[in-house]
Parts: C-alpha cells; sequence; structure tokens
C-alpha cells in the first residue's frame, strides 16, 4: 500500500474511532482495530496508531506484519523501549503492559491469529523476517 495514502487512511480511521468512541472505525473486515499509545523510541515523539489486535485469555496481542515489509513496525521498537503504555479499544482507556510473545505461547498466538485473519501467512511469505506479536496485559493504575 502506498505510504502516503497509508498515512492519511490512518489519521482518519484514527479519529473517526476517538470521535465515535469506537463506534465507527473499530472494525475492519475481519479485524477488530484499537488505538496504541507508544513513544518514539529514538524521538521521544508520542504516536497513536490504529491497529488490529485479538482478545484471548484476559489480554490482547498485535501482530507485528508490518504488511510484510522487511523491517519491523515503529511501534514495535517502541514498546520494547517503553512497555508501559495505554490502549484505547471501544471507547476506553486501559492502561497496559507490552511484552513480546515467546515460544509455545508464540506458536500457540501465531495459529489463532492466522485462523482469524489468513492474510498473516501471506505477509510472512513476503518477508525473510521473523514476525513479531506484542502481547498487552492489562494492568491496574
Amino acid at each position: 500500500m502506498n505510504k502516503f495514502f497509508l498515512k492519511i487512511f490512518m489519521s482518519l480511521n484514527t479519529l473517526a474511532i476517538r470521535l465515535s468512541h469506537g463506534r465507527l472505525g473499530s472494525q475492519l473486515g475481519t479485524q477488530t482495530i484499537l488505538l496504541l499509545h507508544s513513544r518514539g523510541h529514538k524521538s521521544g515523539k508520542p504516536y497513536v496508531t490504529p491497529i488490529a489486535y485479538f482478545y484471548i485469555d484476559g489480554f490482547y496481542f498485535l501482530i507485528g506484519s508490518n504488511w510484510g515489509k522487511e523491517q519491523n513496525a515503529g511501534w514495535y521498537y517502541n514498546l520494547l523501549a517503553e512497555p508501559r503504555t495505554v490502549i484505547e479499544v471501544k471507547g476506553r482507556t486501559i492502561p497496559v503492559d507490552a511484552k513480546p510473545a515467546e515460544g509455545p505461547q508464540y506458536n500457540r498466538l501465531w495459529e489463532y491469529a492466522v485462523q482469524h485473519h489468513p492474510p498473516y501467512l501471506h505477509y510472512q511469505e513476503m518477508t525473510p523476517r521473523h514476525i513479531p506479536i506484542m502481547i498487552l496485559k492489562p494492568v491496574a493504575e
């Protein structure tokens, strides 16, 4: 997808989600969308990224496919550097701790993701890198 149009689409989708408290823009095809807050690991700049998520076993998780590009998305590195953040889901702001999935948990979450959104398999074919999965566990403030 063209980077310029993608940036415009993501900005408009973020606006729709915020203005409607999650009633608009939170469902795109088979995927549900949350707003991920992060701080640039190099710049320190705050970011809000609309991103597809899954929710199982009391936690959220994100697939770092980055549309099959050769590098991980910036949000992934931002969460590694600063794992305590917030997400906006269906009009609610939820504090979370982020950590990468590993080992058997990674395998279980990857299988869940591709069963619910098969295009992730195509993204994996497009890139030589390991596609990371980031777990977001809600925490009390």
